[in-house]
């Protein structure tokens, strides 16, 4: 009984180390009211999903701001998420109900930016990942799967007979 529960604790761990070495986790940043713009990169063969942007405090609403590389500053810039209040009790954009956090998915490139609000604070989850190049979509990308075409065919039976014996 001790040897097994030993293998199974072993088999537990090393299926454990592999999640956490293979996964691709989610980074979160908070942004005080003080602190610089955050600039994140995102290159041409990833995409970035942003799961949650919260803000708390503060009298203007947080975006992010998306660019193409190679625009001028701000000049190509578009806003493409508003920050979800979670203190609803200040500020002219105060509100009596609770707000909907939406998602966004950035693909790349692209340069996301987001500006400190004062007297904020921002909370972002976000994860970059790499884009496998999955040929969907109608845009070409990959040759189509072949799909196996079975064609049934007679197959042949066997007929009992009975030969004649003689007497």
């Amino acid at each position: 009984m001790r040897t097994l529960t030993v293998r199974l604790f072993i088999a537990a761990f090393l299926l454990a180390a592999a999640a956490v070495a293979f996964a691709n986790p989610f980074k979160s940043k908070i942004i005080s009211g003080d602190d610089s713009l955050l600039e994140i990169i995102v290159p041409g063969d990833h995409f970035m999903k942003i799961t949650n942007f919260t803000q708390e405090g503060g009298t203007d609403r947080a975006v992010v701001q998306v660019s193409l590389p190679g625009d001028a500053p701000n000049g190509g810039a578009t806003n493409v998420l508003t920050a979800t209040r979670i203190d609803l009790s200040t500020g002219a954009n105060a509100q009596n109900a609770p707000e909907i956090n939406n998602r966004v998915t950035i693909a790349g490139p692209a340069i996301v930016r987001i500006q400190p609000v004062v007297g904020a604070k921002l909370f972002i989850t976000y994860r970059k990942e790499r884009d496998e190049g999955s040929g969907g979509g109608g845009g070409g990308g990959g040759s189509p799967t072949p799909i196996p075409i079975v064609n049934p065919s007679p197959t042949p039976t066997c007929v009992p007979f009975l030969t004649p014996c003689p007497s």
